[in-house]
């Protein structure tokens, strides 16, 4: 999911080394993968569990049941014309280093939704989602429950979610919900268009980062990395904030800003188990990527927003 470039100098270039040292720790983690399975892990517990489509029979006895919907919502109006129409122009794309007054307290961007790719090869992408009863506290809470189980992953996005879970799992916790996923890690399986991902992504504190969160709103930021190999592939924020009515999510991504983390082992193992999705010629998150990631956020946002008042009734703290 990174890019391989040509090498005109005479040494190797720091991508290079990157994707090296993410193909070494790759074979790995994929040659001896029982033994890695059994090897101390890195904050993850539990046995490896399966990654499925759609809900499965137990899932149908589970206490949230009635909010597994067969198919997710189609995403908004504007979000299918965003999809449909051309990508934006490259110099109209922010950089990420303008991402806290991007997504000030107050006010709206000149792009609050569509996709591109600047001149230096960051690509972008921006959904806004009006959702009406919603708040900003279902929304922190919903990111320190849904992972613990697939099924919970699966209420968001019926037809492309396939597998979740946590390096902690906090929700038993007597915290606050922004504690229970900021400085934790969710592992996914997931289609973003034809592609399957599995994705490591490390919950930051907006706050520590430079944004201004008042009380009534929330930013969930992540840094988005690879499950399987050491590889950081870029940032998402998501904002939410009060409007008449309900909420509104100005959802960000930026990718292509690499880097490398440490790996936890146990998942690592775990996702290669499950089927690894690494594809050495799929390694340039272009604007084919872009588009399908706008309409994927597009549906799952809005489909979750539907019934999200009610799960949190039922179930939230």
């Amino acid at each position: 999911m990174l890019s391989i470039g040509g090498n005109t100098g005479r040494g190797p270039t720091r991508r290079q080394i990157m994707i090296g040292a993410a193909a070494a720790a790759t074979i790995a983690v994929v040659g001896p993968v029982a033994k890695a399975a059994a090897a101390p892990a890195t904050g993850s517990g539990g046995q490896c569990t399966e990654r499925y489509q759609g809900y499965r029979e137990d899932d149908r006895n589970l206490p949230y049941a009635r909010y597994m919907a067969p198919r997710t919502t189609p995403a908004p109006a504007v979000v299918a014309d965003a999809y449909a129409g051309p990508a934006l122009a490259p110099e109209s794309i922010p950089g990420f280093d303008a991402i806290t007054t991007d997504l000030a307290s107050t006010g709206y961007s000149t792009i609050e939704t569509g996709y591109g790719r600047r001149a230096d090869g960051v690509t972008f992408v921006a959904v806004r989602t009006v959702m009406p009863r919603v708040t900003a506290a279902m929304w922190d809470w919903w990111f320190g429950w849904h992972s613990t189980e697939s099924a919970r992953y699966k209420l968001w996005h019926p037809d492309a979610h396939l597998y979740a879970d946590f390096a902690e799992d906090r929700t038993s916790l007597d915290i606050p919900d922004k504690a229970k996923y900021i400085g934790n890690t969710t592992f996914v399986d997931e289609y973003v268009g034809p592609k399957l991902q599995q994705l490591g992504i490390a919950f930051r504190d907006p706050i520590a980062h430079g944004f201004d969160v008042p009380a009534d709103q929330t930013i969930v930021f992540g840094r988005v990395g690879s499950s399987i190999a050491p590889v950081d592939l870029g940032w998402l924020a998501h904002q939410v904030r009060p409007v008449d009515g309900g909420a509104e999510m100005r959802s960000r991504f930026f990718l292509n800003l690499r880097g490398l983390h440490v790996p936890d082992v146990k998942q690592a193992a775990c996702a290669v188990g499950r089927g690894a999705s690494v594809d050495p010629t799929d390694l340039v998150l272009g604007l084919d990527l872009a588009r399908d990631l706008l309409l994927h956020c597009g549906q799952e946002m809005n489909h979750l927003a539907g019934f999200l008042p009610e799960l949190y009734a039922e179930f939230g703290s």
